[in-house]
């Protein structure tokens, strides 16, 4: 009597397009330009493939468990590198590489992601950490209470009819250079973006168009700066009430040239070291440690608070225009419980 195989003859379909797909949709955002970059993460990709259809049944991407990835280790590890052995590095690279196309393949499909890969890592600390040099510290970030009281201090420097009283007009206190400065650090918070970033924003730079209040900028068009393209993040919806009432202070103080936040009324930019001593004082003025500028904490926790928040791991890495192989300084942290806002 004939009996139906447990998984369907097309099984190598699926596991082709779930990885051609992952990969078009990396170059569309540019974050994978590399034509060697593309041949590896293939030839990473054809193993892994090659081992599942290998077995009996197939391993099928949809029911991909941690005892597949655990029996799939250890079938490569022990062996002479020329067979294909597995480092602890390259074995770093394959797991998260699975989990990526994993993630992107519940996306396309609908349904609930595979996590095999992402907890199979989390069980084995000497593989998710194969790239992390033993000095090599875990990003510095805001606590929620420190996030918030920072958030406070900052929108102080915008209305807010809310209020009553001293409080609701304090806004109109504040000189266009210390409105410049908190905004500046909102940015950094609301928005992830880095010092340079923030320095080399334009007045094009504010989006408001498409958000869900007239007028408030939801995202910023940052420059690319000849080694990233240009790229867009979003911005928290109280980091938007602040650029909007700046914009509106910038246009009434006449301020000249494109630079979204210049150093003088004539536009000139603003420099590296007259920016971080800003953003220093008004970290000191909210009550928060100021060591060595701690803007740099501000990106971290907008980067923690995405990835807590479910965001995927290429979409955050494209906010903050980096490579999304430099995210794992902040899995580090995700995989364990952080109190981050």
């Amino acid at each position: 009597m004939n009996t139906l195989p447990l998984f369907a003859p097309h099984s190598h379909e699926n596991h082709r397009l779930a990885f051609d797909r992952w990969l078009a949709d990396q170059r569309a955002a540019g974050s994978l330009r590399q034509t060697g970059s593309i041949a590896v993460y293939r030839d990473m990709w054809g193993s892994f493939v090659a081992w599942c259809l290998g077995q009996s049944p197939a391993v099928d991407l949809d029911t991909l468990d941690m005892r597949d990835l655990e029996a799939f280790q250890a079938a490569r590890f022990g062996m002479k590198a020329a067979d294909q052995s597995l480092s602890p590095r390259h074995a770093l690279r394959l797991l998260r590489l699975i989990d990526r196309v994993l993630r992107h393949h519940a996306a396309e499909t609908g349904s609930a992601p595979n996590t095999a890969a992402a907890d199979w890592l989390a069980v084995h600390p000497d593989i998710r950490y194969a790239e992390a040099a033993q000095s090599d510290p875990l990003p510095d970030f805001l606590s929620v209470t420190e996030a918030r009281r920072l958030i406070t201090f900052l929108s102080e420097a915008r209305p807010r009819p809310a209020l009553s009283g001293p409080r609701r007009d304090a806004y109109s206190a504040f000189s266009w250079q210390q409105l410049r400065n908190r905004t500046a650090v909102a940015l950094q918070l609301g928005g992830g973006l880095a010092p340079g970033d923030v320095r080399a924003l334009t007045t094009f730079a504010p989006v408001s168009a498409g958000g869900r209040v007239r007028d408030r900028p939801w995202k910023v068009a940052v420059p690319g700066n000849g080694n990233l393209p240009p790229r867009e993040t979003p911005i928290a919806p109280w980091a938007g009430e602040l650029l909007q009432h700046w914009l509106q202070v910038r246009a009434q103080a006449n301020i000249l040239g494109n630079h979204l936040l210049p150093s003088t009324l004539s536009g000139k930019p603003w420099s590296k070291e007259a920016h971080y001593k800003a953003a220093r004082a008004v970290l000191e003025e909210a009550g928060l440690d100021a060591t060595d500028g701690g803007s740099f904490r501000l990106r971290h926790t907008f980067a923690l608070r995405q990835l807590r928040r479910g965001t995927p791991v290429e979409q955050v890495a494209r906010w903050l225009g980096i490579d999304p192989e430099a995210m794992l300084k902040y899995s580090r942290v995700v995989v364990a419980p952080a109190d981050v806002i």
